[in-house]
């Protein structure tokens, strides 16, 4: 199985080396990288050499994927940029690993274009997964918090330390909140939708989760934050994990009250759980579904804060 990275640099803190690694270790062979300059890709190939992966570097797309014949592209460049190339991998018919968001661009045609995606998918029987990494974490939540007992009125909550200030906040981390409502709860719309700010630095956002005939109420706390390791926590019904790590071993940690439970990293499942799609023939994880209705939603809430800001400078 040989993959090629799209944007395998940790500039603005991407983690497509940190995918490269994980598809190394479970067996794939990362043959090359894609960037935008020679300098960043030669860097991004040197970084991955202290995980034993001897990646050649390429600027053009057509050019790597030509000479080097990858089975799978990862897609974990600029959000802007996922669009054009998951039709460039669905071209040369290739699987693709894709960071979240999956498609994010001023267009308002999200569902019909991931639609569209998922059609030549299916044409070409290709495996297509979007990287939301927190669901595959929902296990080890049980085990040191309990079973989440879903209730006819839920509360969830989520702290995230996202990279960027400001609205981009939101399609930086909001996907991870999305996709773990949507694994435990299933397919919902959003109601009460509402914001909170503190400078560019700090948002809230409230909305009523509604499943079926039963709701959640969600609290998405977005607190910018330029240095490692980022602050995360999150949890239903009350019961909030925060997540640690070991600076020697590297190792994560899940932390709840006296608690605490070693953790595999969520982004290995994620890879492992794509690797097995694509052998298996089977919908991944984080597939068709429920990459639409996490875009869709995210679309939503991106959309509800931009009303948000207007009411706000008519006010002032």
């Amino acid at each position: 199985m040989k993959v090629s990275i799209i944007g395998a640099g940790r500039t603005r803190n991407g983690i497509g080396e940190y995918i490269g690694k994980y598809f190394h270790q479970n067996g794939a062979k990362v043959t090359s990288v894609l960037g935008t300059t020679e300098k960043t890709t030669l860097q991004a190939s040197y970084a991955l050499r202290k995980y034993g992966i001897e990646a050649h570097s390429y600027t053009d797309f057509d050019a790597m994927v030509s000479a080097e014949k990858p089975d799978i592209v990862v897609i974990a460049s600029p959000s802007s940029t996922h669009y054009g190339y998951l039709l460039k991998c669905l071209d040369w018919g290739l699987h693709i690993f894709c960071e979240k968001p999956f498609i994010w661009d001023n267009r308002t045609d999200i569902r019909k274009r991931i639609e569209d995606i998922f059609e030549k998918t299916r044409e070409k029987r290709l495996t297509t997964a979007m990287n939301s990494q927190w669901p595959f974490s929902i296990d080890d939540y049980e085990e040191i918090c309990g079973k989440i007992r879903i209730k006819e009125t839920n509360t969830f909550f989520v702290r995230m330390s996202p990279f960027s200030p400001g609205s981009a906040m939101i399609h930086e981390s909001v996907p991870h909140p999305l996709s773990l409502l949507y694994c435990r709860f299933g397919a919902g719309e959003i109601e009460k939708l509402n914001f909170e700010l503190d400078g560019e630095g700090e948002m809230g956002i409230r909305f009523t989760y509604l499943f079926g005939t039963q709701e959640c109420d969600v609290l998405i706390r977005l607190v910018h934050q330029k240095t490692s390791p980022r602050e995360f926590s999150f949890g239903f019904n009350d019961k909030i994990v925060f997540r640690s790590l070991d600076f020697k071993t590297y190792e994560i940690y899940f932390n709840y009250g006296n608690k605490k439970l070693r953790i595999t990293d969520p982004l290995e499942h994620s890879v492992k759980n794509f690797m097995e799609a694509v052998k298996m023939k089977t919908e991944p994880l984080i597939g068709h579904h429920h990459i639409l209705h996490n875009t869709c939603l995210l679309k939503e809430i991106h959309d509800g804060f931009g009303e948000f800001e207007k009411r706000k400078l008519w006010k002032n």
